[in-house]
């Protein structure tokens, strides 16, 4: 029996989420100059960097931020590659970029700052989620050109990929922010047939490094789980 020929035309994107970021002080860092990857964050970089190793990536693409570029260099040595930057993966404009956002503290506790909140649907707090879709759509599709019948990585943060992969499986933008699914070092995963998508894939390869408060689904602890602008 032959062996069955390779669909060249299938090309894979995976939206890869950062790794942990060192932050003690818990501020909500967005776009930020200066936030590095913690410890614990390049292991996290690096385990993805084993999982993906025996792909066939041919592209590794990643946000100008620091902790999405240096989450991308495990992945990008493994396969021999340099990293591409793309601005349109940036994380999401924040007007409390800076300041602290925790559970029962933080910036919501001053009413100068209630105005911002008003509007979850668009929302009124940072950039529009269809801003955000039509930016990350561009970033996906010229991956998905760079690649064509190969693999791309693309690293980027929590919120760009939760909207637009929000924004292709057809549900509403606005959502509860708790309920993400895309924890720490996580890969969301598009499957193209020529120029369309044809599936949509999710993986943690390094669960088992995210702190257990960290991960899609868990409740807020306050004093913890401090990790805006990701």
């Amino acid at each position: 029996m032959s062996t069955p020929e390779k669909d060249d035309d299938l090309t894979v994107v995976h939206l890869m989420r950062h790794g942990e970021v060192e932050n003690p002080d818990g501020v909500l860092y967005g776009r930020l100059a200066g936030y590095h990857l913690s410890e614990l964050g390049r292991r996290m970089a690096d385990r993805v960097g084993e999982h993906l190793a025996s792909r066939d990536i041919t592209h590794v693409v990643a946000s100008p931020l620091e902790r999405a570029q240096e989450t991308a260099e495990p992945i990008a040595k493994a396969h021999g590659l340099d990293i591409a930057t793309d601005e349109r993966l940036i994380e999401a404009e924040n007007v409390f970029q800076g300041k602290t956002f925790g559970i029962g503290d933080g910036a919501l506790r001053h009413p100068a700052n209630w105005k911002h909140v008003v509007n979850p649907f668009k929302p009124s707090w940072g950039e529009p989620y269809v801003d955000q879709v039509v930016r990350m759509t561009g970033a996906l599709n010229a991956a998905k050109d760079a690649a064509r019948g190969h693999e791309a990585v693309l690293v980027s943060h929590q919120l760009p990929i939760w909207i637009v992969r929000s924004y292709v499986e057809k549900r509403r933008l606005w959502h509860d922010p708790r309920k993400r699914q895309c924890t720490l070092a996580s890969l969301t995963t598009f499957t193209y047939r020529g120029d369309g998508i044809v599936s949509v894939g999710y993986s943690e390869p390094a669960r088992d490094l995210v702190p257990a408060h960290l991960l899609a689904g868990a409740k807020p602890v306050k004093g913890k789980g401090k990790a805006f602008g990701a």
